[in-house]
Order: C-alpha cells, then structure tokens, then sequence
C-alpha cells in the first residue's frame, strides 16, 4: 500500500481527483508529463487498492470518469501535504541534482 501513497503517478491522480469525477483526458491533460499507458496503469492499481472508482457513462462517445472512494479520500491530507513540499522544495532539489550530476561528471 505504501508504494501507492508514495508513487508519483498515484499521488498526482489521487490530488487530482481531489474535487470529484474528472475523465480520463481531463486526468490526462491535467497530469503534465504522463504517458497514456502510465495514467491507464495508474488508474488499474489505485482502482485494485480501492482508493478509485470507475465509471462508464453509455454515452456516444463513451464517457468514463474516475472519482476517489471515500478511502481514496483519506489520503489526500496526506497527498495535499507531499505536493505542497515538492513544490515549495522543487528549486532546492533542481539545484542539489544539478551539483550532484556536475559533481559525478568531474569526478569520472
């Protein structure tokens, strides 16, 4: 269950799907950088773990949303909490890579 939690995918869909339904080129287009084939994985193992639910509308085209369940619901403090510190820490960490990677390469 931690990997899920933890996944940066998972925790990305579950912040987006903070708000109620959204379908999946909703999803897609609001996740930036994930490949249809990783949000379509994504959404099979949070759906596996019971924290989304899917649902498909008979409607032409098709409709499919994806909403949290009510445990989905009990991680996004958790998610809320990771986002806000990737982005208040994303240029301190841009920075300590770049050094590394420098670093790495003046050392080899």
């Amino acid at each position: 269950m931690v990997e899920r939690a933890g996944d940066k995918w998972g925790v990305l869909v579950i912040g987006t799907l903070e708000n109620g339904p959204v379908r999946y080129t909703d999803l897609q287009r609001s996740i930036p950088g994930v490949s249809q084939r990783m949000l379509t994985h994504t959404l099979r193992q949070l759906r596996r773990d019971g924290l989304v639910t899917r649902t498909a509308y008979p409607d032409v085209p098709p409709r499919v949303e994806y909403a949290l369940t009510r445990l989905g619901a009990t991680l996004l403090d958790a998610v809320t909490a990771l986002i806000d510190w990737a982005g208040t820490h994303h240029d301190e960490i841009t920075r300590n890579r770049a050094r590394f990677d420098r670093d790495a390469a003046d050392s080899s």
